[in-house]
Protein backbone atom coordinates (compact mmCIF):
# COMPACT_ATOMS: atom_id res chain seq x y z
CA UNK A 1 0.00 0.00 0.00
CA UNK A 2 1.09 3.75 -0.20
CA UNK A 3 3.65 5.27 2.01
CA UNK A 4 0.78 7.62 3.26
CA UNK A 5 -1.17 4.51 4.31
CA UNK A 6 1.09 4.80 7.25
CA UNK A 7 1.67 7.61 8.41
CA UNK A 8 -2.15 8.36 8.41
CA UNK A 9 -3.39 9.19 11.63
CA UNK A 10 -7.33 9.53 11.26
CA UNK A 11 -9.90 10.33 14.70
CA UNK A 12 -12.65 8.05 14.75
CA UNK A 13 -16.09 8.12 12.62
CA UNK A 14 -18.16 10.39 14.26
CA UNK A 15 -21.96 9.82 12.45
CA UNK A 16 -25.33 9.28 13.73
CA UNK A 17 -25.53 6.35 10.78
CA UNK A 18 -22.16 5.04 11.14
CA UNK A 19 -21.90 3.94 14.76
CA UNK A 20 -17.75 2.79 16.16
CA UNK A 21 -16.72 -0.43 15.23
CA UNK A 22 -15.82 -3.05 17.74
CA UNK A 23 -14.70 -6.37 17.61
CA UNK A 24 -16.32 -6.91 21.35
CA UNK A 25 -20.23 -8.48 20.70
CA UNK A 26 -21.08 -6.94 24.61
CA UNK A 27 -20.48 -3.54 22.66
CA UNK A 28 -23.05 -4.22 20.50
CA UNK A 29 -26.59 -4.41 22.19
CA UNK A 30 -29.35 -6.40 20.68
CA UNK A 31 -31.01 -3.82 18.71
CA UNK A 32 -34.62 -3.08 19.33
CA UNK A 33 -35.54 -1.12 16.02
CA UNK A 34 -35.49 2.77 17.92
CA UNK A 35 -31.80 2.56 16.72
CA UNK A 36 -31.25 5.01 13.45
CA UNK A 37 -29.65 2.43 11.73
CA UNK A 38 -32.17 -0.06 12.91
CA UNK A 39 -35.71 1.72 12.24
CA UNK A 40 -36.18 1.10 8.79
CA UNK A 41 -35.04 -3.17 8.98
CA UNK A 42 -38.18 -5.45 10.11
CA UNK A 43 -36.16 -7.43 12.83
CA UNK A 44 -38.79 -10.26 13.50
CA UNK A 45 -38.02 -11.49 10.11
CA UNK A 46 -34.16 -12.07 10.35
CA UNK A 47 -34.85 -14.80 12.08
CA UNK A 48 -32.15 -14.19 15.10
CA UNK A 49 -29.34 -13.29 13.24
CA UNK A 50 -29.44 -9.71 15.30
CA UNK A 51 -30.29 -11.73 18.55
CA UNK A 52 -28.13 -15.41 19.46
CA UNK A 53 -29.69 -17.46 16.79
CA UNK A 54 -26.36 -20.07 16.48
CA UNK A 55 -24.86 -19.75 13.48
CA UNK A 56 -23.22 -22.47 12.63
CA UNK A 57 -24.85 -24.38 9.66
CA UNK A 58 -23.71 -25.37 7.06
CA UNK A 59 -26.31 -25.40 4.50
CA UNK A 60 -24.03 -23.32 1.91
CA UNK A 61 -22.27 -24.75 -1.39
CA UNK A 62 -19.52 -22.31 -2.63
CA UNK A 63 -18.36 -22.93 -5.95
CA UNK A 64 -15.92 -21.14 -8.06
CA UNK A 65 -15.11 -20.21 -11.92
CA UNK A 66 -11.36 -18.85 -11.49
CA UNK A 67 -10.17 -17.01 -14.22
CA UNK A 68 -6.44 -17.33 -14.98
CA UNK A 69 -4.18 -15.89 -12.73
CA UNK A 70 -6.40 -15.54 -10.14
CA UNK A 71 -6.44 -17.90 -6.82
CA UNK A 72 -9.58 -18.48 -4.95
CA UNK A 73 -9.04 -20.41 -1.59
CA UNK A 74 -10.86 -21.27 1.49
CA UNK A 75 -8.16 -20.42 4.13
CA UNK A 76 -8.79 -21.72 8.22
CA UNK A 77 -9.18 -18.15 9.86
CA UNK A 78 -6.01 -18.44 12.23
CA UNK A 79 -4.08 -18.72 8.41
CA UNK A 80 -5.64 -15.77 6.81
CA UNK A 81 -5.20 -12.20 6.04
CA UNK A 82 -8.96 -11.17 7.77
CA UNK A 83 -8.66 -7.81 8.63
CA UNK A 84 -6.48 -6.26 6.00
CA UNK A 85 -9.39 -4.32 4.77
CA UNK A 86 -9.32 -2.56 8.24
CA UNK A 87 -12.75 -3.37 9.24
CA UNK A 88 -14.51 -3.50 12.32
CA UNK A 89 -17.51 -4.55 12.55
CA UNK A 90 -20.02 -1.95 13.29
CA UNK A 91 -23.29 -3.86 14.51
CA UNK A 92 -24.23 -6.77 16.23
CA UNK A 93 -25.04 -9.50 12.94
CA UNK A 94 -21.65 -8.08 11.54
CA UNK A 95 -19.83 -8.69 14.91
CA UNK A 96 -21.51 -12.30 15.49
CA UNK A 97 -20.62 -13.33 12.00
CA UNK A 98 -16.68 -12.36 12.45
CA UNK A 99 -16.75 -14.74 15.01
CA UNK A 100 -18.78 -17.13 13.93
CA UNK A 101 -16.67 -17.81 10.97
CA UNK A 102 -14.49 -20.56 10.62
CA UNK A 103 -12.30 -20.08 7.72
CA UNK A 104 -11.76 -16.93 5.34
CA UNK A 105 -12.59 -17.55 1.48
CA UNK A 106 -10.04 -15.64 -0.13
CA UNK A 107 -9.90 -14.20 -3.22
CA UNK A 108 -6.21 -12.86 -5.07
CA UNK A 109 -5.26 -10.82 -7.96
CA UNK A 110 -1.47 -11.12 -7.70
CA UNK A 111 0.24 -7.47 -8.57
CA UNK A 112 0.73 -6.24 -12.44
CA UNK A 113 -2.00 -9.32 -13.59
CA UNK A 114 -4.41 -7.98 -15.81
CA UNK A 115 -7.40 -10.71 -16.57
CA UNK A 116 -10.26 -10.50 -19.04
CA UNK A 117 -12.67 -13.23 -17.74
CA UNK A 118 -14.63 -12.37 -14.66
CA UNK A 119 -13.90 -14.98 -11.71
CA UNK A 120 -17.07 -16.21 -10.25
CA UNK A 121 -18.09 -17.22 -6.65
CA UNK A 122 -21.46 -19.11 -6.40
CA UNK A 123 -23.08 -19.33 -2.77
CA UNK A 124 -26.12 -21.92 -3.06
CA UNK A 125 -28.18 -22.23 -0.13
CA UNK A 126 -29.51 -25.55 0.55
CA UNK A 127 -31.99 -25.02 3.51
CA UNK A 128 -33.57 -22.15 6.32
CA UNK A 129 -33.60 -24.47 9.09
CA UNK A 130 -29.61 -23.52 10.30
CA UNK A 131 -28.39 -19.93 10.02
CA UNK A 132 -25.01 -20.16 8.99
CA UNK A 133 -21.67 -17.70 8.51
CA UNK A 134 -19.16 -16.75 6.39
CA UNK A 135 -16.09 -14.12 5.40
CA UNK A 136 -14.52 -13.25 1.93
CA UNK A 137 -11.83 -11.31 1.12
CA UNK A 138 -10.67 -10.35 -2.13
CA UNK A 139 -7.30 -8.62 -2.69
CA UNK A 140 -6.33 -7.19 -6.15
CA UNK A 141 -2.51 -6.48 -6.04
CA UNK A 142 -0.37 -3.46 -7.29
CA UNK A 143 -1.32 -1.99 -11.12
CA UNK A 144 -3.67 -4.73 -11.26
CA UNK A 145 -7.22 -5.50 -13.24
CA UNK A 146 -9.68 -8.08 -12.55
CA UNK A 147 -13.39 -8.59 -11.97
CA UNK A 148 -14.80 -10.10 -9.41
CA UNK A 149 -18.39 -11.75 -9.34
CA UNK A 150 -20.11 -12.98 -6.07
CA UNK A 151 -23.64 -14.68 -6.73
CA UNK A 152 -25.92 -16.03 -4.06
CA UNK A 153 -28.81 -18.25 -5.24
CA UNK A 154 -31.36 -20.60 -3.25
CA UNK A 155 -32.22 -21.12 0.42
CA UNK A 156 -30.69 -19.55 3.48
CA UNK A 157 -29.93 -17.29 6.53
CA UNK A 158 -27.20 -16.11 5.83
CA UNK A 159 -25.06 -13.51 8.17
CA UNK A 160 -21.99 -12.54 6.33
CA UNK A 161 -18.54 -9.83 6.39
CA UNK A 162 -16.57 -8.66 2.88
CA UNK A 163 -13.29 -6.96 2.87
CA UNK A 164 -12.27 -5.73 -0.96
CA UNK A 165 -8.83 -4.71 -0.54
CA UNK A 166 -6.79 -2.35 -4.00
CA UNK A 167 -3.49 -2.00 -3.41
CA UNK A 168 -1.96 0.98 -5.36
CA UNK A 169 -2.90 1.61 -8.93
CA UNK A 170 -5.22 -1.43 -9.00
CA UNK A 171 -8.54 -1.64 -10.53
CA UNK A 172 -11.27 -4.12 -9.64
CA UNK A 173 -14.88 -4.23 -10.95
CA UNK A 174 -16.90 -6.15 -8.06
CA UNK A 175 -19.89 -7.62 -8.66
CA UNK A 176 -22.70 -9.18 -5.90
CA UNK A 177 -26.24 -10.46 -7.47
CA UNK A 178 -28.76 -10.77 -4.78
CA UNK A 179 -30.83 -13.41 -6.61
CA UNK A 180 -31.90 -15.58 -3.34
CA UNK A 181 -35.22 -18.12 -3.62
CA UNK A 182 -37.89 -15.16 -2.01
CA UNK A 183 -37.59 -17.55 1.55
CA UNK A 184 -33.95 -16.17 2.30
CA UNK A 185 -32.64 -14.06 4.57
CA UNK A 186 -29.10 -12.03 3.74
CA UNK A 187 -27.71 -9.64 6.32
CA UNK A 188 -23.89 -8.73 4.80
CA UNK A 189 -21.23 -6.02 5.31
CA UNK A 190 -19.18 -4.93 2.70
CA UNK A 191 -16.06 -2.87 2.89
CA UNK A 192 -12.84 -1.99 0.39
CA UNK A 193 -10.18 0.05 1.15
CA UNK A 194 -8.73 1.42 -2.09
CA UNK A 195 -4.72 2.55 -2.38
CA UNK A 196 -3.63 5.39 -4.14
CA UNK A 197 -4.49 5.61 -7.56
CA UNK A 198 -6.99 2.58 -7.32
CA UNK A 199 -10.12 2.32 -8.92
CA UNK A 200 -13.31 0.71 -7.94
CA UNK A 201 -16.60 -0.24 -9.37
CA UNK A 202 -18.90 -1.99 -7.00
CA UNK A 203 -21.95 -3.20 -8.44
CA UNK A 204 -25.08 -4.46 -6.27
CA UNK A 205 -28.04 -6.12 -7.80
CA UNK A 206 -31.04 -7.15 -5.62
CA UNK A 207 -33.52 -9.50 -6.93
CA UNK A 208 -34.40 -12.33 -4.54
CA UNK A 209 -34.78 -12.74 -0.92
CA UNK A 210 -37.27 -12.20 1.64
CA UNK A 211 -35.36 -9.65 3.52
CA UNK A 212 -31.55 -8.57 2.34
CA UNK A 213 -29.78 -5.86 3.98
CA UNK A 214 -26.41 -4.97 2.56
CA UNK A 215 -24.32 -2.48 4.04
CA UNK A 216 -21.20 -1.74 1.92
CA UNK A 217 -18.82 1.05 2.94
CA UNK A 218 -15.46 2.16 1.66
CA UNK A 219 -11.91 4.23 2.92
CA UNK A 220 -8.96 5.65 1.30
CA UNK A 221 -5.16 4.91 1.86
CA UNK A 222 -3.98 7.10 -0.53
CA UNK A 223 -4.36 10.62 -2.66
CA UNK A 224 -5.99 9.71 -6.14
CA UNK A 225 -8.28 6.66 -5.56
CA UNK A 226 -11.84 6.35 -6.81
CA UNK A 227 -15.01 4.50 -6.13
CA UNK A 228 -17.97 4.17 -7.89
CA UNK A 229 -20.78 2.49 -6.23
CA UNK A 230 -23.43 1.07 -8.68
CA UNK A 231 -26.69 -0.56 -7.36
CA UNK A 232 -29.96 -1.87 -9.38
CA UNK A 233 -32.77 -3.74 -7.23
CA UNK A 234 -36.37 -4.59 -8.11
CA UNK A 235 -38.30 -5.31 -5.27
CA UNK A 236 -41.63 -7.71 -5.35
CA UNK A 237 -44.69 -7.91 -3.00
CA UNK A 238 -43.80 -9.01 0.33
CA UNK A 239 -40.14 -8.34 -0.28
CA UNK A 240 -37.37 -6.02 2.46
CA UNK A 241 -34.58 -4.78 0.21
CA UNK A 242 -32.17 -2.11 2.25
CA UNK A 243 -29.07 -1.16 1.19
CA UNK A 244 -26.77 1.02 3.49
CA UNK A 245 -23.65 3.04 1.82
CA UNK A 246 -20.99 4.61 3.27
CA UNK A 247 -17.77 6.65 1.89
CA UNK A 248 -14.98 7.77 4.11
CA UNK A 249 -13.01 10.16 2.40
CA UNK A 250 -9.87 9.89 4.57
CA UNK A 251 -7.44 11.07 1.60
CA UNK A 252 -7.10 14.01 0.08
CA UNK A 253 -7.92 14.73 -4.01
CA UNK A 254 -10.38 11.15 -4.05
CA UNK A 255 -13.48 10.84 -5.89
CA UNK A 256 -16.76 8.74 -4.95
CA UNK A 257 -19.93 8.12 -7.11
CA UNK A 258 -22.38 6.46 -5.36
CA UNK A 259 -25.84 5.74 -8.03
CA UNK A 260 -28.30 3.51 -6.79
CA UNK A 261 -31.86 3.01 -8.73
CA UNK A 262 -34.54 0.62 -7.70
CA UNK A 263 -38.66 -0.10 -8.94
CA UNK A 264 -40.90 -1.75 -6.52
CA UNK A 265 -44.41 -3.73 -7.14
CA UNK A 266 -46.99 -5.47 -5.08
CA UNK A 267 -48.45 -5.27 -1.53
CA UNK A 268 -45.59 -4.96 1.41
CA UNK A 269 -42.81 -4.52 -1.16
CA UNK A 270 -40.12 -2.53 0.96
CA UNK A 271 -37.08 -0.84 0.00
CA UNK A 272 -34.61 1.30 1.85
CA UNK A 273 -31.57 3.23 0.63
CA UNK A 274 -29.25 5.17 3.26
CA UNK A 275 -26.03 6.69 1.90
CA UNK A 276 -23.85 8.91 3.82
CA UNK A 277 -20.32 10.39 2.61
CA UNK A 278 -18.45 12.11 5.17
CA UNK A 279 -15.61 14.34 4.28
CA UNK A 280 -13.12 14.35 6.83
CA UNK A 281 -10.79 17.54 7.31
CA UNK A 282 -7.93 15.50 5.80
CA UNK A 283 -9.89 15.19 2.53
CA UNK A 284 -9.08 18.30 0.61
CA UNK A 285 -9.78 18.51 -3.06
CA UNK A 286 -11.65 15.15 -3.11
CA UNK A 287 -14.92 14.95 -5.73
CA UNK A 288 -18.03 13.09 -4.64
CA UNK A 289 -21.94 12.73 -5.41
CA UNK A 290 -24.32 10.14 -4.35
CA UNK A 291 -28.39 9.59 -6.15
CA UNK A 292 -31.32 7.09 -5.57
CA UNK A 293 -34.37 6.87 -8.35
CA UNK A 294 -37.19 5.10 -7.02
CA UNK A 295 -40.15 3.86 -9.38
CA UNK A 296 -43.03 2.71 -7.69
CA UNK A 297 -45.05 0.26 -9.98
CA UNK A 298 -48.34 -0.41 -7.69
CA UNK A 299 -49.91 0.56 -4.91
CA UNK A 300 -49.26 -1.08 -1.68
CA UNK A 301 -45.19 -0.69 -2.30
CA UNK A 302 -43.01 1.89 -0.33
CA UNK A 303 -39.57 3.08 -0.94
CA UNK A 304 -37.35 5.03 1.60
CA UNK A 305 -34.41 6.86 0.55
CA UNK A 306 -32.18 9.29 3.08
CA UNK A 307 -29.18 10.92 1.00
CA UNK A 308 -26.56 12.33 3.85
CA UNK A 309 -23.15 14.47 3.32
CA UNK A 310 -21.07 14.90 6.21
CA UNK A 311 -18.57 17.59 5.49
CA UNK A 312 -15.47 18.64 7.85
CA UNK A 313 -13.24 20.82 5.23
CA UNK A 314 -15.05 23.00 2.61
CA UNK A 315 -11.36 22.90 0.65
CA UNK A 316 -13.67 20.35 -2.12
CA UNK A 317 -14.16 20.55 -5.33
CA UNK A 318 -17.89 18.96 -5.35
CA UNK A 319 -20.07 17.32 -3.47
CA UNK A 320 -24.07 16.38 -4.02
CA UNK A 321 -26.71 14.26 -3.25
CA UNK A 322 -29.89 13.69 -4.91
CA UNK A 323 -33.12 11.47 -4.12
CA UNK A 324 -36.00 10.82 -6.08
CA UNK A 325 -39.45 8.56 -5.61
CA UNK A 326 -42.18 8.59 -7.77
CA UNK A 327 -44.60 7.12 -10.21
CA UNK A 328 -44.43 5.99 -14.00
CA UNK A 329 -43.48 9.77 -16.13
CA UNK A 330 -46.96 10.50 -17.87
CA UNK A 331 -45.27 12.41 -20.49
CA UNK A 332 -42.91 9.31 -21.46
CA UNK A 333 -46.03 6.95 -22.11
CA UNK A 334 -48.11 9.65 -23.98
CA UNK A 335 -45.12 9.96 -25.95
CA UNK A 336 -44.69 6.38 -26.81
CA UNK A 337 -48.23 5.52 -27.29
CA UNK A 338 -48.51 8.26 -29.64
CA UNK A 339 -46.61 6.57 -32.44
CA UNK A 340 -48.62 3.19 -31.80
CA UNK A 341 -47.03 1.19 -28.87
CA UNK A 342 -49.90 0.04 -26.77
CA UNK A 343 -49.88 1.20 -23.11
CA UNK A 344 -48.74 -2.36 -21.32
CA UNK A 345 -45.43 -2.41 -23.47
CA UNK A 346 -44.47 1.30 -23.17
CA UNK A 347 -44.75 0.83 -19.71
CA UNK A 348 -42.25 -2.30 -19.68
CA UNK A 349 -39.78 0.27 -22.03
CA UNK A 350 -40.11 2.77 -19.61
CA UNK A 351 -38.68 0.39 -16.78
CA UNK A 352 -35.92 -0.96 -19.25
CA UNK A 353 -34.99 2.83 -19.62
CA UNK A 354 -35.21 3.63 -15.98
CA UNK A 355 -32.48 1.30 -15.44
CA UNK A 356 -30.68 1.31 -18.31
CA UNK A 357 -27.96 3.67 -17.69
CA UNK A 358 -26.64 1.89 -15.11
CA UNK A 359 -27.16 -1.82 -16.72
CA UNK A 360 -25.07 -0.94 -19.26
CA UNK A 361 -22.01 0.67 -16.50
CA UNK A 362 -21.29 -2.75 -15.54
CA UNK A 363 -19.17 -3.75 -18.11
CA UNK A 364 -19.64 -7.42 -17.79
CA UNK A 365 -22.09 -7.95 -20.65
CA UNK A 366 -23.13 -11.68 -19.65
CA UNK A 367 -24.26 -10.50 -16.55
CA UNK A 368 -25.96 -7.19 -18.61
CA UNK A 369 -28.00 -10.03 -20.51
CA UNK A 370 -28.83 -11.85 -17.45
CA UNK A 371 -30.18 -8.40 -15.33
CA UNK A 372 -32.13 -7.64 -18.50
CA UNK A 373 -33.65 -10.72 -19.02
CA UNK A 374 -34.18 -10.72 -15.19
CA UNK A 375 -36.56 -7.58 -15.58
CA UNK A 376 -38.62 -8.90 -17.98
CA UNK A 377 -39.65 -11.78 -15.60
CA UNK A 378 -40.39 -9.76 -12.83
CA UNK A 379 -42.43 -7.24 -15.06
CA UNK A 380 -43.89 -10.54 -16.79
CA UNK A 381 -45.15 -11.55 -13.32
CA UNK A 382 -47.45 -8.65 -12.60
CA UNK A 383 -48.70 -7.95 -16.24
CA UNK A 384 -51.70 -5.36 -15.60
CA UNK A 385 -50.93 -4.56 -12.32
CA UNK A 386 -47.87 -2.14 -13.02
CA UNK A 387 -49.89 1.71 -12.74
Amino acid sequence: MSNLADSLELSPVVSHLHPEGSFDLADHPVPTGLEEVWRFTPLKRLRGLHEDTPLDGDGLKIEADVAAGVTAVSVPVGDSARGLSGYVPVDRVSARAWDASRSVFEVTIPRDTIVDEPTTIRLHGTGLDHAAAGHLLVRAGQFSKAVVVVDYEGSATWAENIEIVLEDGAQLTFVTVQDWNDDSVHVVHQHARVGRDAELLHVAVSLGGDVVRASTGADYRGTGGSVELLGVYFADEGQHIEHRLFVDHTAPRTKSNVEYKGALQGQGAHTVWIGNVLIRKEAEGILTYESNDNLVLTDGAKADSVPNLEIETGEIEGAGHASTTGRFDDEHLFYLQSRGIAEEEARRLVVHGFFNDIIRRIGVPALQERLVASIEEELAAHVGRIQ
